[in-house]
């Protein structure tokens, strides 16, 4: 069996309900504890306006890079299991949330499956993103 090398993926956190910087600080954690992984650069935190029609308060948002053995997808669930552990309903479609977690990049890898799609196809519409990448050094 070979060993799969490393890969950066970068992760953006989100969050508006709560104690937003102690979901934020939690996710750090959970991703820094994640198999065959670990966070190796972190960008400011920033306060956004939400996007979408449901009316909710500001979110904090930050963009961390986590070097990882995971695949996109094993990476994805992994994601989806920290949310739903920090309380993340899922039952409104871009309504407000205790902790969201996209994988935005995945080194040069690109994705398209029905749940998740690599780089994020919001991508070049949030700008919070791509000033959080430029942070870490990367283009968008």
């Amino acid at each position: 069996m070979s060993e799969r090398s490393f890969d950066i993926a970068y992760i953006a956190l989100g969050s508006n309900l709560g104690d937003r910087d102690g979901y934020l600080s939690r996710a750090r954690t959970a991703l820094s504890n994640l198999p065959h992984s670990r966070l190796v650069a972190a960008s400011s935190i920033e306060e956004t306006a939400p996007i979408g029609p449901v009316r909710q308060g500001a979110y904090l948002n930050q963009m961390v890079a986590l070097e990882t053995t995971l695949s996109p997808s094993e990476l994805l669930s992994e994601l989806q299991s920290i949310e739903r552990r920090e309380g993340r309903d899922r039952s409104v479609r871009w309504g407000p949330r205790t902790l969201d977690l996209d994988i935005v990049r995945f080194d040069g890898q690109t994705v398209n499956e029905p749940l998740l799609q690599v780089p994020h196809p919001e991508l070049h519409n949030r700008d919070f993103w791509q000033r959080e990448l430029a942070e870490l050094g990367v283009e968008t």
